[in-house]
């Protein structure tokens, strides 16, 4: 699995990061950091966390394509 947030996009609603706090976190008020190659026990947690971005601004490649390096 790979996410990229797209952090222009991104205004610090954070209603992604407690649906995957092992993979998204805000840094200060409205930094938002976050692992872009999460483990794949966490793919629920991304995708719900995908759905409740009011923005869009989280994109995730569950299943890259496999010459894509996610590690």
């Amino acid at each position: 699995m790979r996410i990229v947030v797209d952090l222009n996009r991104c205004v610090g609603y954070a209603q992604c990061v407690p649906l995957a706090p092992e993979v998204l976190q805000l840094q200060g008020e409205e930094a938002l950091a976050y692992d872009p190659n999460p483990d794949d026990s966490q793919r629920q947690r991304v995708a719900r966390a995908v759905a409740s971005c009011p923005v869009q601004a989280i994109i995730a490649e569950m299943d890259p394509p496999p010459d894509r390096t996610t590690k």
